[in-house]
């Protein structure tokens, strides 16, 4: 069965900067496409990007392109999220979770994944 456990989530002053870690169990990482999403309190569940499992192409959402970056180290079954340049606007509960389609290109669309992490909380304040 496969497993997701996120974890680097904190407090952060805006303008600042956290890491956020997706480690992976049950699978190897290579075969999977992974994407990250975020939820906050009474807003619907919006994607942050993915990362293809082909070839780590990466698929940034709008609203975080060019502050935040995902990365995978396959030897560890880990995807990251180093997300720069907080704004309050960031602040929500992320989560990782794995694309189900094997040959297509991951897309930001809650229900085309499964196996979601218990998510890992992010709050930018002053």
């Amino acid at each position: 069965q496969v497993q997701l456990v996120e974890s680097g989530g904190g407090l952060v002053q805006p303008g600042g900067s956290l890491r956020l870690s997706c480690a992976v169990s049950g699978f190897s990482l290579g075969y999977l496409s992974i994407g990250w999403f975020r939820q906050a309190p009474g807003k619907e569940r919006e994607g942050v990007g993915c990362i293809s499992s082909r070839d780590g192409s990466t698929y940034p959402a709008d609203s975080v392109k060019g502050r935040f970056i995902i990365s995978r180290d396959n030897a560890k079954n880990t995807v990251y999220l180093q997300m720069n340049s907080l704004k309050p606007e960031d602040t929500a509960v992320y989560y990782c979770a794995v694309f189900s389609a094997v040959s297509r290109q991951c897309v930001l669309r809650a229900d085309e994944y499964k196996y979601w992490g218990q998510g890992t909380q992010v709050t930018v304040s002053s």
